[in-house]
């Protein structure tokens, strides 16, 4: 694993990130023709038919997938069905900013489950911008009002998030466990295959006790189908791709960083789109996320 940023290793964490603010913008979108557990299988289900043709030895009897089946599962669990369900969820009662800026805590919890889970050593600079990211996500908590932190208002969109963040730390170090699916890793389509497949399982648990529970009703229509051919190629496909790589090239410690550009893209297309203007405490948090990337960053 070399921890150099190339350009190309900085391009693909960057293009994740545009990808999974679309996501948001579109997952606000669409909240209300689709439950958000429903919305998590149906994509993951349209990304499984994609990349079937490219994969589809993966899944016969006695493939590595079948052999390290504990360790896809949990791959499976953490990254197909916890974190886009627990997203797709906050996105009901949050904005796709308010819900990228708070998963901007994503660099704490990769620096935490690295040093407490992992073994890694966590240097000064990552704590200081890790800080820094997470000034910028109590900026968001806040609403800028410093007294809703003491009375600790959070919508449930917000705590939702936080909870995704943690699911997406212990996936994204995961990833580079050395000795896991070792003979899969260099075949992409395999390797996210193996997590689809087992995610799926997850996300229809997860979608069948929505039905069950809950008054959840769909909206078929072409805005939904739309949606999601979108979410299923960008987001899913295409993000989860360039993310594992910029992943195993320079560490999740590093790449966690760049999951802070989200909400700067998401800021953009919510206003292209959603009309949803920023305001100034937003952009106090964007300095402060920003600040924690260039900190981070230095040598």
């Amino acid at each position: 694993m070399n921890h150099r940023l190339s350009p190309t290793t900085v391009f693909l964490l960057t293009l994740a990130p545009l990808l999974w603010a679309g996501n948001a913008v579109v997952g606000r979108l669409v909240h209300e023709l689709v439950p958000p557990m429903t919305l998590n299988l149906l994509r993951w289900a349209l990304a499984f038919v994609i990349l079937l043709p490219l994969a589809w030895r993966v899944l016969r009897p006695g493939s590595a997938m079948w052999r390290q089946w504990k360790h896809f599962a949990l791959l499976g669990l953490l990254g197909i069905g916890s974190y886009n369900s627990l997203q797709y969820l906050a996105l009901k009662t949050s904005t796709p900013l308010n819900v990228t800026l708070v998963a901007s805590s994503i660099p704490i919890w990769m620096l935490l489950t690295g040093g407490l889970f992992f073994g890694q050593r966590v240097s000064r600079q990552q704590v200081a911008g890790a800080l820094l990211s997470m000034a910028g996500v109590l900026v968001v908590l806040a609403r800028g009002q410093w007294a809703l932190l003491v009375e600790v208002r959070l919508v449930p969109g917000d705590l939702y998030v936080l909870l995704a963040t943690l699911a997406w730390a212990f996936y994204s170090w995961l990833l580079t466990q050395p000795g896991k699916a070792a003979d899969i890793r260099s075949d992409w389509a395999a390797f996210l295959l193996a997590q689809i497949a087992f995610g799926l399982g997850w996300s229809g648990l997860f979608a069948g006790a929505e039905w069950a529970l809950t008054d959840a009703q769909m909206t078929w229509g072409w805005p939904l189908a739309a949606a999601l051919l979108y979410i299923a190629i960008g987001p899913a496909v295409l993000a989860y791709r360039c993310w594992g790589m910029g992943v195993q090239r320079v560490g999740p410690a590093i790449a966690g960083f760049f999951s802070n550009l989200t909400p700067l893209f998401a800021a953009l297309l919510s206003a292209a789109f959603l009309g949803e203007l920023p305001h100034l405490y937003h952009a106090l948090a964007f300095g402060l996320i920003v600040g924690g990337i260039v900190v981070s960053a230095r040598r």
